[in-house]
């Protein structure tokens, strides 16, 4: 990607910024153990993953690593839900440990969500991820001894209005901190993400702009498990970076079956995230191939980790992993793919008269939600 726009930049430092989210998580090992070690052997413990938009995304991606790396009952809830309703999440005799993602921190619904937290449980610990050392959240946690903060690289704290570096630093941040004392280990997986972003950007961001200077008028995003996670957020980019001009669905294979395959017609652009888990891919390749013999549409994508098997599925542009990625675990392949969602954003905005940094006409989004009163609970 060239050019001087932000977006331009921040989408394409990202391999290298998560290698230095890696190295940053690394040097600050003993002090998240020294941290969390106590507060997991709370009796009774539950987490709580929690944002707004795309960083409530970054929950769902990151629900099930919580679970099976802690053995603790996790929930993903948006900051939105937890304002409106705190009454059904917080509960005064759980002990809790929230895990806030925000890139600024200065959102309403942060701030709300962290002082709700404070007056609704009797025992609760904050662990906030951000990318804004001056933002709100991070200021509040910094005052508490009952909270850590972990600073993502400066570059992280993106400039456009879409989260790009931001989102993907900060999904392999809780990552990495859901399995901290395995973090060395995972030093293979992050590699592997870093040379399958830098394969897609080296070798597919011309293929992926002629993608974008198609007439289609509709995109679905299909992916399972923690995938799915990322077929969301790459609904929303493309929705955001489009100023809505493009119609945007997002599902897992199995639910895309059951009704919201109506979405599809001749100016669908389909694009699939598989897994790399066997079991799961059996049923992905099932609905490919459904499609590909009853439905009319006008392109498809199809991002994965095995060349061979991406061939396999008679798809019009096949993004495989490089490397040694084959070895990665959906996990880490949920961050890394959505890149081609990002770039795909970014040139159809472009393609459409749009400013990528900037692509809402009537300012109705912006780079930190505004308009939003918080009432008393």
């Amino acid at each position: 990607m060239t050019g001087t726009s932000y977006m331009a930049k921040e989408v394409s430092s990202q391999p290298k910024l998560w290698m230095e989210t890696y190295e940053s998580i690394l040097d600050e090992k003993d002090a998240i153990t020294s941290f969390l070690a106590g507060i997991y052997a709370i009796n009774n413990l539950q987490i709580i993953l929690t944002g707004a938009g795309s960083s409530a995304f970054i929950g769902e991606i990151l629900q099930s690593a919580f679970h099976k790396n802690t053995g603790i009952l996790v929930k993903a809830i948006p900051t939105t839900d937890l304002v409106t309703h705190p009454g059904d999440f917080f509960e005064k005799a759980t002990p809790t440990l929230m895990v806030s993602f925000a890139r600024s921190g200065d959102s309403p619904e942060s701030v709300a969500t962290f002082e709700l937290a404070e007056k609704l449980t009797d025992i609760i610990y904050h662990l906030v991820i951000t990318c804004n050392p001056e933002g709100k959240l991070a200021s509040m946690a910094s005052k508490k001894s009952n909270a850590f903060t972990f600073l993502l690289p400066e570059e992280t704290n993106d400039q456009a209005l879409a989260m790009t570096s931001s989102f993907t630093s900060m999904t392999l941040a809780g990552l990495l901190i859901s399995a901290i004392n395995n973090i060395e280990k995972n030093e293979e997986h992050v590699k592997s993400m870093v040379d399958f972003g830098k394969n897609i950007i080296e070798k597919y961001t011309t293929e992926l702009e002629e993608v974008a200077e198609l007439d289609f008028k509709r995109i679905v995003f299909l992916g399972s498990g923690p995938v799915k996670g990322t077929a969301k957020e790459s609904h929303l980019k493309v929705i955001e970076l489009t100023d809505g001009n493009i119609m945007c669905q997002y599902d897992s294979f199995l639910g895309f079956r059951h009704g919201p395959k109506a979405i599809i017609d001749h100016s669908t652009l389909l694009i699939y995230l598989f897994s790399n888990d066997p079991y799961v891919y059996k049923y992905e390749v099932d609905l490919v191939a459904s499609i590909n013999q009853t439905e009319d549409f006008m392109y498809s994508i199809g991002i994965g980790q095995s060349s061979a098997a991406l061939k396999s599925l008679n798809l019009n542009l096949a993004i495989p992993a490089s490397g040694n990625s084959n070895e990665m675990p959906d996990d880490f392949f949920s961050i890394c793919s959505i890149l081609p969602a990002q770039l795909l954003g970014f040139y159809k905005s472009l393609a459409i008269g749009l400013t990528p940094d900037s692509p809402s006409r009537n300012g109705g989004i912006h780079r930190v939600v505004q308009g939003v009163t918080i009432y008393p609970y």
